[in-house]
């Protein structure tokens, strides 16, 4: 299956690994918490933003003034993720693919989500050993829809752009990838893997 490309590189949430509920959760209580509106469209829309990027967005797209950092939401929201982690987490189907090709292929996850959360997902869910690097947003300057995500695994991987394949299922994540010279599969399209992310 796709091994034309010397190089395989996962987005996490919505695609390696099943974990809507837990950041649905942990956004829920963060935006109540600091009274933001939540509306599902919208923040299904933003699937693969990071926390950060996520809250300027909101405030602005609200046209509020937030009493509080970034920085300090995300943490908040940071807490909840780590305390309800082993109660929502779980491996999509494209996990097999992924034991296939351990030992085969190099394998690397490009995440919005922060290095330390991504790492703690992926012990969660017994996936820790078949993959060689992770980069979270916290590792770029630019995360996606910019293509320094996946540019900076495929540097680590030591692989050209365009011998990578990338797993996505959000659109920031998609362009991301299409930027970065990359191709791309959308899983919910090719292996309907849906992100039961604020789906109203």
């Amino acid at each position: 299956m796709y091994d034309q490309f010397k190089a395989i590189i996962f987005d996490m949430d919505g695609t390696l690994v099943d974990s809507g509920k837990l950041h649905e959760n942990a956004w829920s209580q963060t935006l109540n918490h600091y009274g933001i509106p939540i509306d599902s469209a919208l923040m299904h829309s933003l699937a693969g933003v990071p926390t950060k990027e996520t809250v300027l967005f909101l405030a602005n797209h609200f046209k509020m003034t937030l009493s509080v950092s970034a920085d300090e939401v995300n943490d908040y929201k940071e807490s909840i993720v780590k305390e309800t982690l082993h109660i929502y987490v779980k491996p999509t189907k494209l996990a097999e693919f992924a034991k296939e090709n351990s030992g085969k292929r190099p394998m690397a996850i490009g995440t919005g989500a922060y290095t330390e959360e991504a790492k703690a997902v992926l012990a969660a869910c017994g996936l820790t050993e078949l993959i060689d690097h992770v980069v979270g947003a916290d590792q770029v300057n630019n995360p996606k829809p910019a293509p320094d995500t996946f540019l900076r695994c495929a540097e680590l991987m030591q692989t050209a752009p365009e011998d990578c394949i990338v797993f996505e299922d959000a659109q920031a994540g998609i362009k991301a990838a299409k930027d970065a010279g990359m191709f791309c599969v959308d899983v919910h399209e090719s292996l309907n893997i849906v992100n039961d992310y604020f789906l109203s």
